[in-house]
């Protein structure tokens, strides 16, 4: 039975690496598939990850509607076996029914990755969606650690240095601080104190563990 499987993490905990090297275990078994991205810090139709990999990969636009491609390619006598598609969080939350349609209609795995929330802790509308429908949701076991050295489990964006918990929702960026428009892995309590590495003092946080 295909299946559709989302990967999931926050940044740097290695999914679009997962999505690379998956699409790669495939390939070398003479399996052909599709490839998709959204949004991606590397530019449009790629996917990267931080090791300095990338592939070539099919955009997703809002307006795209996959099901109806994939038929398209089928149709003129492609081969698909399975489809990769990485920043899954900006798909809209039709185009995750696409792909469960195509899961249960077409008999094709779909391997999912991207990250649960945004920078104010709220789902994103595609991972919501792939939350509800997939047939399994795996937390990537590579965890992001905050500058704190606990497990990062959210995303901070920082506008100028400074973190923000309001503005639009997708606004790319990266995580180097020289950019205006920068993101951060923070621990919980971090993220709710708006406590960055940049404003961090290292030496008297150690005891923060330990705090009640």
């Amino acid at each position: 039975m295909a299946e559709l499987i989302y990967y999931c993490g926050t940044m740097d905990s290695g999914k679009s690496t997962l999505a690379l090297q998956t699409a790669h275990n495939h390939r070398s078994r003479g399996r052909d598939g599709v490839i998709f991205t959204s949004k991606d810090r590397a530019g449009k139709g790629l996917i990267s990850s931080r090791l300095g990999l990338q592939i070539e990969a099919l955009e997703v636009d809002v307006d795209l509607d996959i099901h109806k491609l994939i038929i398209e390619r089928l149709s003129i006598g492609g081969r698909i076996s399975f489809i990769i598609c990485d920043e899954a969080q900006f798909y809209t939350a039709e185009q995750i029914e696409q792909l469960a349609k195509i899961v249960d209609g077409l008999g094709i795995d779909v391997f999912a990755f991207g990250i649960l929330s945004d920078f104010r802790t709220k789902l994103f509308p595609g991972s919501a969606r792939l939350v509800e429908l997939a047939d399994r949701v795996q937390t990537l076991q590579v965890e992001a650690l905050c500058w704190c050295g606990e497990r990062a489990t959210h995303n901070a964006r920082t506008v100028g240095g400074k973190m923000v918990t309001e503005g639009e929702q997708v606004v790319v960026g990266d995580v180097s601080t020289t950019s205006t428009v920068a993101y951060e892995v923070l621990c919980r309590r971090h993220h709710m104190r708006k406590v960055t590495s940049k404003i961090s003092n290292p030496a008297s946080e150690q005891s923060l563990p330990f705090n009640n």
